[in-house]
């Protein structure tokens, strides 16, 4: 596989892989398990930019599994979605290149405050994301589209974890979509993040390929069954599993901000 690991550790890997390409394809945020899971498994001299080329494999297989699934059940306006693929493919490509020289830890500390806010926003919003209701007419509308995508896929490809989380949020909370639309269109910008990440990273030489695609083909199976779920259970199910996920991402940021201080 290029790095040799013992046979429990790359089971491991693959139920990780299975686990966050079903919550990857329901609410986003799967990369808060498989990243994780790869910093354990892996050697501990593994390079920042190897981890992250070798997750975002996986992660691209469950996303254009998860992706196919909802566009044969949910509408999209391929003209707000266009623009946001198109930034956010950018933005990868710019944070992928940044991978490989940023330090990550400058960003815990404020990720965990934008996670702890937008949480609180959600709960104290019980009806958020469960109706769609878009706001801002189609020039402002494109515009937050743009942003959306750029600013979010440079998180994506510098750091990754939360990502589709992130996409999430903000097509809720801004433009006003309910979760399921929102996540349809997370699932199309989050694959266009990945693939555009996936080109920098195997360019340079960090992508684990046999491991890589041990996990894809779990990822995907999670991406099909989570995809399926969404969309026969709905928006309310989405949000519960959207604040699940929050919870899990506020208590990680919070975890590596607290070992910064050590």
């Amino acid at each position: 596989m290029g790095t040799e690991l013992a046979l429990g550790v790359v089971a491991m890997l693959v139920l990780a892989a299975l686990v966050a390409g079903w919550i990857d394809a329901v609410v986003g945020g799967g990369g808060l398990v498989q990243l994780p899971a790869l910093v354990i498994g892996m050697p501990d001299d593994t390079p920042v930019a190897t981890l992250g080329g070798t997750n975002k494999v996986p992660a691209s297989a469950g996303t254009l599994m998860a992706t196919l699934t909802y566009l044969r059940t949910v509408t999209v306006d391929w003209s707000s979605a266009l623009p946001l693929m198109a930034t956010a493919g950018l933005g990868s490509v710019c944070g992928a290149q940044l991978a490989q020289h940023f330090p990550k830890q400058w960003f815990t500390p404020l990720l965990l405050v934008v996670v702890l806010v937008v949480g609180g926003y959600t709960v104290r919003r019980p009806q958020l994301g469960l109706r769609q209701e878009l706001r801002h007419s189609s020039r402002a509308h494109t515009g937050r589209m743009v942003l959306i995508g750029g600013g979010i896929g440079l998180y994506d490809g510098l750091v990754g974890p939360g990502t589709g989380t992130f996409f999430t949020i903000a097509l809720v909370s801004v433009l006003g979509y309910g979760f399921l639309q929102a996540t349809t269109l997370t699932k199309l910008a989050n694959l266009t993040t990945n693939l555009s990440a996936i080109a920098v990273f195997a360019h340079s030489g960090h992508v684990v390929w046999g491991l890589a695609l041990t996990m894809a083909a779990a990822n995907l199976c999670g991406g099909l069954l989570g995809a399926r779920t969404a969309v026969r259970r709905g928006n309310a199910f989405v949000r519960k599993v959207f604040l699940v996920v929050i919870a899990l991402l506020a208590a990680k940021l919070a975890l590596d901000s607290v070992q910064l201080l050590l």
